[in-house]
């Protein structure tokens, strides 16, 4: 009987063997991007309530020193604005005057105070409706390089309209209101031989009560249009533009480090070689940020951008 044998040595499908795949050089450029061109606007969103009487607040107009005008109480809303004070610089005085529907609610410094521009120092009340939206310290720097446009919805009811902005979102101290001063009236021509004798007060004429204005965080008040209907307590929200912008060079944020001032790109070259450039940004709607300088245009950036230096780390002491 005779054996067969069968011996396989494998089979192939004829094909060459394909390489077998291998991870990229750390710091190897995968992705690059180009910088654009684009329109921006940059916008805030913030919970409001439909407030009665809001406090806002005054700021100094330039730097310099502050003298209060003494504001007598009134009957009613003033239909002129109130000269609250001014600041003085240089033997120039800037005016510091409480709009016309709004009444002065009190001072926020000391009298004859150096002031700097862009410090409040008057408080006011406005006499109705308005929406105040308390503003968080991550959203402050945003708010206070420009508020363009403020555009309000009230939950279920009115909106959206535009909501003027009244005086500043700093936070205030406490106001306060000084008594007025003393009036005195004339006793006629003193005797010389006389003994002196203090001068007789007139009698105080009633002003009217006044509280200050009490302590305030960081908000944004605004008012509506007329004959917009409001509710006190409603809930808003209000969509805030700080910026807008036409035809500014952009980038992907992934391809930048950092995001407002100073930043940093990757440059890659026709022959894949990265360089960091310095570059200065603007505005971004968290999907490009603006580039202001130190691209052109042409170049081709890395994805992802650079790294930023971590920060050094303190040494043992021995």
């Amino acid at each position: 009987m005779l054996g067969v044998v069968l011996l396989v040595a494998g089979c192939s499908s004829g094909s060459p063997a394909e390489p077998v795949p291998t991870l990229a050089e750390r710091g190897t450029t995968l992705t690059t991007v180009k910088p654009s061109r684009q329109d921006m606007t940059n916008k805030v969103s913030l919970d409001g309530t439909v407030t009665i009487n809001p406090v806002f607040g005054l700021v100094a107009p330039v730097d310099g020193q502050i003298r209060y005008a003494e504001v007598k109480a009134g009957k009613g809303t003033p239909t002129k604005p109130t000269r609250a004070g001014a600041v003085w610089a240089g033997g120039r005085s800037t005016a510091i005057d409480v709009p016309a529907g709004s009444t002065f609610a009190g001072r926020l410094v000391d009298d004859r105070a150096t002031v700097t521009a862009g410090m409040p120092v008057v408080s006011a009340e406005y006499g109705g409706y308005g929406i105040v939206a308390e503003v968080d310290g991550a959203q402050a720097y945003t708010l206070t390089d420009g508020l363009a446009t403020v555009t309000a919805q009230i939950t279920s009811g009115p909106g959206p309209f535009d909501c003027a902005v009244l005086g500043t979102i700093a936070a205030l101290p406490p106001g306060t209101i000084p008594e007025p001063p003393p009036a005195t009236v004339p006793t006629g021509q003193p005797d010389p031989s006389a003994p002196p004798q203090a001068p007789q007060q007139a009698p105080q004429q009633p002003t009217g009560s006044r509280e200050p204005s009490a302590a305030t965080g960081m908000r944004l008040v605004c008012t509506p249009p007329a004959g917009v209907k409001l509710i006190n307590g409603a809930t808003a929200t209000l969509e805030v533009v700080t910026a807008r912008a036409t035809g500014v060079l952009v980038a992907p944020v992934e391809a930048v480090a950092g995001r407002q001032g100073a930043g940093k790109v990757d440059v890659v070259d026709a022959q894949g070689r990265r360089t960091t450039r310095d570059v200065v940004l603007g505005m971004t709607d968290g999907r490009v940020v603006e580039v202001k300088s130190g691209l052109t245009g042409a170049e081709s950036l890395a994805v992802p951008g650079p790294d930023l230096p971590a920060a050094p780390r303190p040494t043992q002491g021995g």
